[in-house]
């Protein structure tokens, strides 16, 4: 996927904020959807990069955490706004027990953007698949009020499309 695709993909009005937020990007891989994040929210902004394998950053307000998101502490990872979740909660099998962890580490008015495949069907390289149905499920049941289907866009797989959501 380009830059130019995945900031569309996850584009929507509610990361314009009117001051500068921290945001977390778990298990960000090479960095796409970090500096697609990035490229949204306001000056001043910092979005922490958070996955097992190192990556380098030179985007300014872009911080990278060497860590295992779902297994390590986090004692590196400051108040959060929000956090950016792009094929990667896939890889979480318990996953209320998961977004129960992260309650302690999110400001009151956080927001999950989550990008994910549109299948329930697990395979080798997505284990722990989240339709949107389930995605919309899991965070009722965590106690969050509204799941927006933001896009959709087909998988180079020809699997399943991919979507981005925001739950707030």
């Amino acid at each position: 996927m380009e830059l130019h695709t995945a900031i569309s993909l996850i584009s929507t009005p509610a990361l314009h904020t009117p001051g500068p937020v921290v945001w977390a990007d778990l298990g960000c891989g090479k960095g796409l959807f970090t500096r697609a994040l990035a490229s949204h929210l306001p000056a001043g902004s910092t979005v922490i990069a958070v996955d097992r394998e190192p990556v380098k950053f030179t985007q300014p307000g872009i911080q990278f955490k060497q860590m295992d998101f779902e297994k390590d502490e986090w004692k590196q990872i400051p108040p959060l706004n929000g956090i950016l979740m792009a094929n990667s909660l896939h890889f979480v099998k318990n996953k209320a027990a998961f977004l129960a962890k992260t309650a302690a580490h999110l400001h009151k008015n956080h927001q999950f953007l989550v990008v994910e495949y549109n299948t329930d069907t697990p395979n080798p390289w997505v284990p722990y698949p989240l339709s949107f149905p389930n995605l919309q499920k899991l965070f009722r049941d965590a106690g969050y009020k509204k799941t927006d289907l933001l896009r959709e866009h087909p998988s180079i797989y020809h699997r399943s499309k991919m979507y981005a959501a925001l739950i707030r």
